[in-house]
């Protein structure tokens, strides 16, 4: 876990965002590696802070392109936040990978998105790719119930 202030300062001026404690705190606390968080978990994660003002922040991450959606067909959006580097374009489209033993979504960002060709007069906006199985977590809990 990051502990450094600065760093999450430094995430949202990036994006010409104002880094308020409130903005910071959620940062923070939706800054989960790999993982992705839902509305519902921030709101159980952060229960001092007002369901449309969390509701508020997202929108701003959203359109400031430092978090990232992900609908991983569980029917909670997820989200995720962005490399510095990531513009939320096309060639930034990575796998997902949804566990349907535990629920939790996870970015893959090392495994891009297959390319697809679309047929002519079609225009590709964005891709979601979400691979399902069962985590390393998972797979480890099971492999030591059967012992």
């Amino acid at each position: 876990m990051i502990e450094d202030e600065q760093f999450f300062v430094d995430k949202l001026q990036l994006r010409d965002i104002k880094p308020t404690a409130t903005r910071l705190l959620i940062l923070r606390t939706m800054y989960r590696g790999d993982e992705t968080v839902s509305l519902p978990q921030l709101e159980r994660l952060l229960p001092t802070v007002d369901k449309s003002t969390i509701s508020r922040t997202l929108s701003i991450f959203l359109l400031h392109r430092l978090i990232h959606v992900v609908d991983d067909g569980s029917g909670s959006l997820k989200y995720n936040v962005c490399s510095d580097d990531c513009d939320c374009g096309v060639e930034d489209e990575h796998t997902h990978f949804y566990c349907e033993q535990c629920h939790r979504t996870f970015c893959l960002k090392r495994i891009h998105v297959p390319i697809v060709n679309l047929p002519d007069g079609f225009r590709l906006n964005s891709i979601n790719y979400v691979v399902k199985g069962l985590c390393p977590e998972c797979v480890d809990k099971n492999e030591a119930r059967k012992r």
